[in-house]
């Protein structure tokens, strides 16, 4: 299924009785939010997956990421360690490039994952955070709007990684938060909210992780099927002999993860509070 397209089994409609599929349901918000926000309009959303990761909503942590999957093969390279008294070799790993995996789904290669940490990102809220001094007398859920549009403003136009930003100089910065970041997406969700978009595509923003379960009978997402794991950037060793044989040389660790993912590795998992379980299809009907 292409993110962002309505699926005959998906409702917006409140009298819509299933589980919800949170991802799914933040896919489609996106692809309307790009639509209706110029300076996101570059993006093509059947190039970005969204996708859930577990957290708990009293844990401290990140509520959702943007990992990029275009960056180039790294240089070769390789670890080593050295004496603390003497300062000499004592040992190396072997020579290696980190590389980006590859995510497909059709024929269509993914440039970029958004990961939604649940249940924390539901329980997200404007109060004590940062973003409060963008939205006076706001709602609080819509600390979770700026979140999505703060994570699709990651996405560099030029495809080059994650968006960067320039200093007063002139120069990059290798921060990814500008000084006007924050300001920059309050200022973006305010025009989108204010250009009258249908409620029923962020309605399920404005209730927290307890309320969902109690309207919907459960919350899903998309995961991938390792797990908590997911794609992530990996070394690949060089057959390349080091300078000096006297020094042990340490093999890098071998792939536990796939270095190719389709839609095959993609599962449908609950979430609760404290743990999630894997569904099957037949198992719920999405709202």
């Amino acid at each position: 299924m292409r993110q962002g397209r309505v699926p005959e089994n998906v409702c917006l409609r409140p009298s819509c009785v299933g589980m919800i599929n949170y991802t799914q349901r933040i896919a489609l918000l996106m692809e309307d939010a790009v639509r209706r926000t110029p300076q996101l309009s570059f993006i093509d959303l059947s190039e970005v997956l969204v996708f859930g990761r577990f957290g708990r909503s009293e844990a401290e942590g990140a509520f959702a990421t943007c990992h990029c999957l275009t960056l180039p093969e790294s240089e070769p390279g390789y670890y080593f360690w050295r004496d603390r008294s003497t300062g000499q070799l004592t040992r190396r790993s072997e020579w290696f490039v980190t590389k980006s995996p590859v995510v497909k789904l059709g024929p269509k290669t993914i440039k970029y994952l958004i990961s939604f940490v649940l249940p924390r990102y539901c329980d997200q809220s404007l109060e004590r955070s940062r973003k409060a001094e963008f939205y006076p007398g706001a709602a609080p859920w819509l600390a979770k709007l700026d979140t999505i549009f703060h994570e699709l403003y990651h996405i560099d136009p030029d495809e080059s990684g994650i968006r960067r930003f320039v200093r007063a100089d002139g120069s990059d910065s290798i921060r990814s938060h500008g000084p006007h970041f924050y300001e920059e997406v309050a200022h973006m969700v305010r025009s989108y909210l204010a250009s009258s978009p249908d409620p029923a595509l962020y309605d399920f923003l404005q209730h927290d992780f307890s309320g969902l379960n109690q309207r919907f009978g459960g919350v899903v997402a998309t995961t991938f099927r390792n797990f908590p794991s997911f794609p992530q950037r990996y070394m690949e060793p060089l057959d390349i002999a080091p300078p000096d044989q006297s020094v042990r040389v340490e093999p890098i660790k071998p792939l536990t993860q796939p270095v190719l993912y389709t839609e095959n590795d993609l599962h449908v998992r609950q979430f609760t509070d404290d743990k999630t379980r894997r569904l099957t299809r037949k198992r719920y009907r999405a709202a």
